[in-house]
């Protein structure tokens, strides 16, 4: 999903408990662990979308996948997540009984008939009982304004954009209930940022991106241009790209675009060596996979990867 998955992993690591709590049964007493942090993530590093919780004192696994629409290929995905998240867990704690997962699929856009609230994915012979995985289905575009505002939580907000009932006034609610709860004008340019990013999927076709960013401005002029965050230089980097009409361009853009977050996450510009590995790898494993590990990988971890040989994709 390139930059919306970027830009909704960013928020829900910032707020796990605001991404927990409206997926955990109402009124349960739940209590946010962290991440799943395992070495199987340098293998597979999408697990940062894993949520360790404690539900009544219990230890649970919240695994979240974000997806642009409820394809033939989610369901495998989600089964192979769980196998990778399954083995972490074991390595995590060898000879302990491996918590209980539950897997949700997020998903932004699709048919206008109702989705299924679960999915699953079969591995069994046909004829014999099932075996594989069932997970749920929380079809956010399908849902009303109010219904992602009674979440109580700003990062469901971001959201509004693909409600079936975003109009211009509902929207004008949101900026302004975001403008409110955000604590810092970072904080602010990082959800609108994410609110405009929801608007390019506009499930519904109700175009709101152009007066979402009217709104915004309104509220605070110069904001998102001031505050440069990872949802926005996407969309920047994108831009530049289209606008020089080559695929060269296109190319510099992204190249710029990793440069940047390697210098938020390490406070400092890369080197001539890593800026060259940084572009190797975006060529050979697409700058999807790069992102991922500027993102996921922390200090001279991520100096590492970037010194080891790239492996086939």
């Amino acid at each position: 999903m390139g930059d919306a998955d970027i830009t909704l992993r960013h928020l829900a690591r910032r707020r796990p408990e605001d991404l927990a709590r409206a997926l955990v049964p109402e009124g349960r007493p739940i209590e946010v662990l962290g991440w799943v942090d395992s070495q199987v993530t340098h293998i597979e590093r999408r697990l940062d979308k894993a949520l360790r919780l404690r539900i009544d004192g219990q230890p649970r696994v919240l695994h979240v996948e974000f997806c642009f629409a409820l394809r033939d290929d989610v369901p495998d995905r989600v089964f192979e997540y769980l196998g990778f998240l399954f083995a972490a867990l074991r390595l995590d704690a060898p000879g302990e009984p491996v918590p209980p997962i539950e897997s949700v699929a997020v998903v932004l856009s699709g048919r206008r008939r109702r989705l299924p609230t679960t999915g699953k994915r079969r591995t069994a012979w046909p004829g014999r009982p099932f075996s594989g995985t069932h997970f749920r289905v929380d079809a956010v575009y399908q849902r009303t304004v109010s219904e992602l505002r009674a979440r109580g939580s700003v990062l469901w907000l971001v959201f509004s954009p693909l409600a079936r009932d975003a109009t211009d006034a509902a929207l004008r609610d949101v900026v302004a209930d975001i403008h409110a709860a955000a604590k810092t004008a970072e904080e602010r340019a990082e959800l609108y940022t994410a609110l405009l990013v929801m608007a390019t999927i506009d499930p519904w076709g109700h175009n709101p991106r152009k007066e979402l960013i009217k709104m915004m401005e309104d509220k605070e002029e110069g904001l998102l241009r001031r505050t440069p965050i990872i949802g926005e230089m996407i969309i920047e980097a994108e831009q530049r790209g289209e606008q020089r009409g080559q695929e060269r361009g296109k190319q510099e853009a992204i190249a710029e675009l990793l440069g940047r977050l390697f210098a938020r996450r390490l406070g400092r510009r890369p080197n001539a060596e890593e800026e060259r590995s940084i572009i190797e790898r975006a060529r050979a494993l697409g700058p999807g996979e790069v992102e991922d590990a500027l993102l996921d990988l922390e200090g001279e971890a991520l100096v590492r990867w970037l010194a080891e040989p790239i492996r086939s994709s």
